[in-house]
């Protein structure tokens, strides 16, 4: 593709982003998906220049006063990357395979930008930390005088981190696995099963990812699954085990034997992890849907020595990755997810027997979700002490940003 037709595919894909209220990232797979002639080249640098966009959303807003069509967001971000209003114009020239030319009213709105920066002083705190004005009171008391350095991170590109599954070999061997495809690879420092790609590889298409050798996981994430502490004579239950990323990881350090339920209420999430665990080469996972007056629960009540619980909550640890995820939260949306947080570890918590250990996770920054969470659930169920914690920013850990905490119930 020319330029200027990745400019025009960018406009694109940003519309439909800011259209329909579901995930970028999801946006962008279905975008993809119907334009096959797009090669992987081109798809990553669309798919850069909309992140980008996402990324300094409040930022152009502030520039352009308010006016955030798609195409006038990408235009700023070009000048305010240090382009010419010359190559700006030449970049919107119109013809079949660019966006069309600005028209007076975008031009006049745009052209004041050119020689700025993206920052500027007069920039009100929340619109230079990029997050909504509601949530900024809340940020502030969790991070302190460490705000704007969390922030900045948050800002910042993900890394593209992998667990080695030790299911089919060690990590020096995945090293080499992956050396002999081409793309680079760092052991984590801190999961003991981490690696770090060097670089945007498509490393989904490779050998070493077909053949189960390693999976995708965030390495704030591959810790959340080790502080579970899953041993190979355990019964453990993944309660909110979505696509079974943490149950992939519990199923190796088991060394695939014991016994899992992966446990969720989407039928389609529980259907997504099947072909990850034969990837993996897991066979010690059941799952198991759960719905409105099921009584499996119930029945099986004190029967797990673990029971992790990775709670549906407010995704602010993972901005680095879904930036989008900053404009689409509202204050209700917490005050809703707190509650249910509650109510789903007060019917997990049944599930643990005497000194077998309940783990609550979010991938939050926010009090609400993580400390004062489980303050009021121990409150609610003094039977439970804590007995392990974890806590994780991208500013100080260079992770996306986890809370868990283990919950020993008493003997």
């Amino acid at each position: 593709m020319t330029p200027a037709a990745r400019l025009q595919a960018a406009v694109e894909l940003l519309e439909g982003i800011e259209l329909l209220s579901r995930p970028a990232d999801a946006v962008a797979n279905d975008f993809f998906r119907v334009r096959r002639f797009i090669g992987a080249s081109d798809r990553r640098a669309i798919s850069e220049r909309v992140w980008s966009v996402l990324r300094a959303r409040r930022r152009l807003s502030w520039w352009l006063q308010d006016r955030t069509s798609p195409r006038l967001l990408i235009a700023a971000a070009l000048l305010l990357e240090g382009w010419t209003r010359e190559a700006v114009d030449g970049a919107f020239a119109g013809g079949r395979f660019s966006p069309a030319p600005l028209d007076p009213d975008e031009s006049a709105a745009v052209g004041p930008l050119e020689g700025h920066t993206l920052d500027h002083p007069k920039m009100p705190l929340g619109v230079r930390l990029e997050v909504p004005d509601w949530i900024l009171p809340l940020l502030q008391e969790r991070f302190g005088d460490r705000l704007a350095t969390e922030m900045a991170a948050l800002s910042e590109e993900a890394p593209l981190d992998l667990r080695v599954n030790l299911l089919k070999i060690d990590r020096d061997g995945a090293v080499a696995a992956l050396a002999a495809e081409g793309i680079e690879a760092e052991k984590t420092r801190l999961s003991p099963w981490g690696l770090r790609v060097v670089g945007r590889r498509p490393v989904t298409s490779g050998a070493a990812f077909r053949g189960g050798l390693v999976e995708i996981q965030d390495e704030g994430s591959q810790l959340v699954a080790a502080l579970v502490g899953a041993l190979p004579d355990m019964r453990v239950a993944d309660y909110c085990a979505g696509a079974g990323g943490k149950t992939l990881a519990m199923a190796m350090t088991m060394r695939n034997r014991g016994h899992i339920v992966a446990c969720d209420t989407s039928a389609s999430r529980l259907d997504g992890a099947v072909k990850r665990l034969r990837r993996a080469g897991v066979h010690n996972v059941e799952r198991h849907l759960l719905e409105s007056g099921d009584k499996w629960a119930k029945r099986r009540a004190l029967g797990f020595d673990r029971v992790l619980v990775d709670a549906p909550c407010t995704g602010t640890g993972t901005w680095r990755r879904n930036p989008d995820g900053r404009r689409r939260l509202t204050r209700r949306d917490l005050d809703e997810l707190v509650v249910k947080q509650a109510a789903i570890l007060d019917q997990a918590s049944r599930l643990v027997r005497k000194s077998g250990q309940l783990v609550y996770a979010t991938c939050s920054l926010l009090l609400e979700e993580n400390e004062t969470q489980v303050s009021g659930f121990v409150a609610r169920h003094p039977e439970f002490v804590p007995v392990g914690k974890l806590s994780l920013t991208p500013g100080r850990d260079g992770t996306d940003a986890f809370y868990a905490v283990a919950l020993e119930r008493a003997g």
